[in-house]
């Protein structure tokens, strides 16, 4: 008997998660998912025209609109940007609690967001090799994890691409790029990455997908395709959750 009843509550343990509701991360109520229905109707399954560069939105003017004024007139390293959403109310939030509140559960749900939004491109070429904005020593031994390469763990199993997470390493602790005035992040971000010895090799004559949790100016990103593309890289995508719309 007592056996049986093991077996049981092995069998009742690995079923708890869809045998009792949890709550929406958005509005609150009970969900068997991190995201209920409605909110993810209303959140993520917009699909705004957007630059194919930065994913800035573009104005519905009729006219085949491809990339925005920016891009075309200063275009940067990266080629092309994928977004699950908008940075910002109440998206920001599901952010927020990943990054600063430890709900390293939203992770996997921001990577199916993104592979949604991949999917929803059929044009998009996939790149051949993933990796994650890395953090500096100093920020990860505070935080304990780095959120980017939380979310392209599950993305990588997702859309079945190889996850190298220690190709971009950091030459040294850059300020919150958040907290600076534009025309300082890019002196912040100047050279902050860089390849390990012989991580050139996975690089060169590739397509990378450089994955992120939030894109704001794009300086980070832009400073990272330099790096890649420095080594050897013939293209650089960009997977990032949430954007941040211009002002």
């Amino acid at each position: 008997m007592l056996h049986r009843f093991f077996d049981w509550s092995r069998h009742f343990i690995r079923h708890l998660p869809t045998a009792l509701p949890s709550s929406c991360a958005l509005c609150g109520f009970n969900s068997r998912q991190s995201l209920c229905h409605d909110c993810e109707q209303r959140f993520f399954n917009q699909t705004p025209l957007r630059c194919l560069q930065c994913a800035s939105p573009l104005p519905h003017t009729g006219a085949p609109i491809q990339r925005c004024g920016a891009c075309l007139g200063d275009p940067p390293a990266f080629d092309a940007t994928i977004v699950a959403g908008d940075y910002a109310a109440p998206v920001d939030h599901l952010v927020l609690a990943l990054k600063f509140g430890n709900r390293l559960a939203l992770a996997p749900l921001f990577a199916r967001m993104l592979r949604d939004a991949i999917l929803r491109e059929p044009a998009f070429a996939m790149p051949a090799l993933l990796t994650a904005v890395p953090l500096g020593e100093k920020r990860l031994s505070e935080r304990g994890f780095n959120q980017a390469l939380e979310i392209a763990k599950p993305l990588a199993r997702a859309i079945a691409i190889p996850l190298a997470p220690q190709l971009l390493e950091r030459t040294r602790d850059t300020l919150m790029q958040s907290m600076l005035h534009p025309a300082e992040r890019h002196r912040n971000m100047r050279h902050a990455f860089v390849l390990p010895a012989n991580a050139d090799l996975l690089v060169r004559g590739r397509h990378v997908g450089v994955v992120d949790d939030v894109m704001t100016t794009g300086v980070t990103l832009n400073e990272i395709a330099i790096t890649l593309k420095r080594h050897g890289a013939v293209r650089v995508t960009n997977l990032v959750f949430a954007r941040t719309p211009p002002k």
